[in-house]
C-alpha cells in the first residue's frame, strides 16, 4: 500500500541534516518557509465537499475502476479497445483511494475528535454530527474496495503507519456494519456539517441513508453468515431514523456545472471520447421487456456486442455508427445528477430480504415499489408503460422464480454504477451472463495492484496466495468471502 505519513519521516532527515551539518549554530528562518497562502489546519468543510465531489466518479469514471467493473456485469462494451471486456487481468492500485477521499474523511474524524481541534472544527457544523457523517461515507468507500479486492488494509488503516495488515473481507464486513450502526446512533441536535453536497446538511436524510447503506450490505452476507445478515438487516429497517423510502429522500449529487460537471457529459462533450457504449446486453433485455429505461440509459436502441476483439469492434462501429452510447443527452447534461444510493435499491434489497425471510413485508410490494421508484428516478412517467411493464411475464414475480426476477430487476436499477451491478451478479449469478466470446470465466474480483507487492509484501503475499484460482495467485477469477452463488 502506498506510504502516505511520511511527513515525520522527512521532518526527521531534515533536523539530522542540520544537526550533523558543518555549524552548530542555532539558524532561526523566521516566516522563510511560512507559505501564506496555505492554511496549517484543514477546514474540515471543504474536506467534505472534496469528499463527496468524489462519489460521481465511483458510479462511473472512464477508464477507471468503475468502467472495468461495469464491463465485467456487461453494462458497458468497449468500442476500440477491448482488452478489459475480454479479461486481460488489470493490476490497478488502491492507493489513490486511502491516500485521497478516505483520507480527507478521516481527518474530518480526527480534527472533530481531537481536544485540540474540535472546538475550530465546530464552526463547520457540530463535531458530532461531522464525525457521523464523515464515519458513514468512509464505510461506504470500504464497501466498496473490500467488494473489489477482498482482504485489506481496514482496522490500522488511516492511522499513520507505514505497512499495514490486510483485514479478512469477514472482518472488514463486521467492521463496517458496526460502524454504521455508531454513526447514526451518534448524531446530536446540532448543526448539520457545512460543506455537504449530497443531503445539504440535512441530518435526517443522513441517517436514512446510513441505515440504508446497512440494509443493503447485510443483505451480501445473506449467503455466508445469514445469522448475522437477518439481525443487522432487522435493526437496520427498524432503526427510528428510517431507511431511503422516496426519490425525495435520494442520496444523489448534483453537478454545479463550471469545473464540476456531469460525468458523462465529460466525458463525451469535453475530452470528446467514445471508448465506450451501452452493452448489447443490457439493451437487448430492456428492449425485449418494453422497459423504458432504455430511452433514458443510453442514446439509442442499439446495443453494442460485448467481448468482442478489437477488429470486430472498429468493424462493428464503422457499420452501425447509431450505436448507443452511455446515457441519454437528457442524462447527461453538464448538471445532470448521478444517482448513488436510491429508494429503488432501497425498496428492490427490501423485496429480497422479505423473499429470504428476513422480514414480514409483502415481497410483490417491495419489488413493484423499487420498479417504479426508479422509473420515476429517471423521470419516466408512464403509468400504462409501467403497468404493462409490471405484468411481463419475466418481470411478474406472481409467475414464481422470485431470486432471479428481483436480482435481475436490481441489477437493471443499479445501473450505470458497475460497482453494484457487479457485485449482484457475482452473489446471485442473475442475470445469467455469458462470459466475452471464446472465453471460460468472467472475473470476480481485481487482482491486487502492483504497488502491493513492492510496498507492503509480507501481508500482501498470505493476502494474494488466498486467492488462488486458474490465472495463478491474486487471481482475477477467485471469489469473495460472500460469493457463493
Amino acid at each position: 500500500m502506498k506510504h502516505i505519513f511520511k511527513y515525520k519521516f522527512a521532518a526527521a532527515l531534515l533536523l539530522g541534516a542540520l544537526v550533523l551539518g558543518p555549524s552548530c549554530k542555532k539558524v532561526d528562518f523566521g516566516s522563510l518557509n511560512n507559505n501564506p497562502n496555505q492554511t496549517t489546519e484543514p477546514i474540515t468543510s471543504a474536506l467534505l465537499t472534496n469528499a463527496l465531489s468524489a462519489i460521481g466518479n465511483r458510479t462511473w469514471d472512464a477508464g477507471g475502476i468503475t468502467t472495468i467493473e461495469g464491463l465485467y456485469c456487461q453494462y458497458y462494451s468497449e468500442t476500440q479497445y477491448t482488452d478489459v471486456s475480454r479479461y486481460t487481468r488489470t493490476t490497478n492500485n488502491w492507493d489513490g483511494f486511502y491516500s485521497g477521499v478516505m483520507y480527507d474523511l478521516q481527518n474530518i474524524i480526527n480534527y472533530n475528535s481531537n481536544d485540540a481541534t474540535k472546538a475550530k472544527a465546530a464552526a463547520n457544523g457540530s463535531n458530532a454530527n461531522q464525525i457521523a457523517v464523515a464515519t458513514i461515507l468512509l464505510q461506504y468507500h470500504y464497501w466498496l474496495l473490500t467488494d473489489t479486492w477482498g482482504d485489506l488494509p481496514y482496522s490500522q488503516a488511516l492511522q499513520g503507519n507505514g505497512v499495514i495488515p490486510y483485514d479478512s473481507q469477514e472482518s472488514v464486513y463486521t467492521g463496517i456494519l458496526t460502524q454504521l450502526k455508531n454513526a447514526v446512533a451518534g448524531f446530536d441536535g446540532g448543526l448539520g456539517p457545512k460543506g455537504d453536497i449530497l443531503y445539504n446538511g440535512d441530518v435526517t436524510k443522513w441517517k436514512k441513508f446510513g441505515n440504508s447503506l446497512r440494509l443493503l450490505i447485510s443483505l451480501r452476507l445473506s449467503k455466508v453468515n445469514p445469522t448475522l445478515g437477518k439481525t443487522e438487516y432487522s435493526a437496520a429497517l427498524a432503526d427510528a431514523g428510517g431507511v431511503i423510502s422516496s426519490n425525495s429522500d435520494n442520496a444523489t449529487l448534483v453537478y454545479p456545472g463550471g469545473n464540476y460537471l456531469n460525468t458523462f457529459y465529460n466525458y463525451y462533450n469535453v475530452t470528446k471520447r467514445d471508448d465506450y457504449s451501452v452493452a448489447k446486453t443490457l439493451l437487448d433485455y430492456l428492449n425485449a421487456k418494453g422497459d423504458m429505461r432504455n430511452t433514458i440509459f443510453a442514446t439509442s436502441t442499439v446495443g453494442f456486442p460485448y467481448g468482442l476483439t478489437r477488429d470486430q469492434a472498429v468493424a462493428f462501429a464503422n457499420s452501425n455508427t447509431s450505436y448507443a452510447r452511455l446515457m441519454a443527452k437528457s442524462a447527461s447534461t453538464a448538471t445532470s445528477a448521478i444517482p448513488v444510493v436510491t429508494a429503488a435499491h432501497v425498496f428492490l434489497a427490501r423485496a429480497e430480504g422479505a423473499n429470504l425471510g428476513w422480514s414480514s413485508e409483502n415481497v410483490t410490494t417491495m419489488y413493484n415499489n423499487g420498479i417504479s421508484s426508479s422509473w420515476a428516478e429517471w423521470g419516466i412517467s408512464d403509468a400504462a408503460a409501467l403497468t404493462g411493464y409490471l405484468s411481463n411475464s419475466d418481470v411478474d414475480l406472481s409467475g414464481g422464480e422470485a431470486a432471479r426476477k428481483i436480482a435481475t430487476q436490481q441489477w437493471i436499477a443499479w445501473y450505470p454504477n458497475g460497482w453494484q451491478g457487479w457485485s449482484v451478479w457475482r452473489k446471485t449469478g442473475f442475470p445469467a451472463l455469458n462470459p466475452a466470446p471464446g472465453l471460460a470465466n468472467i472475473p470476480r474480483r481485481l487482482s491486487y495492484g502492483v504497488n502491493e507487492p513492492q510496498l507492503n509484501p509480507a501481508n500482501y503475499e498470505p493476502a494474494a496466495a488466498k486467492y488462488t484460482g486458474t490465472d495463478g495467485v491474486n487471481s482475477q477469477y477467485a471469489r469473495m468471502w460472500w460469493d457463493k452463488q
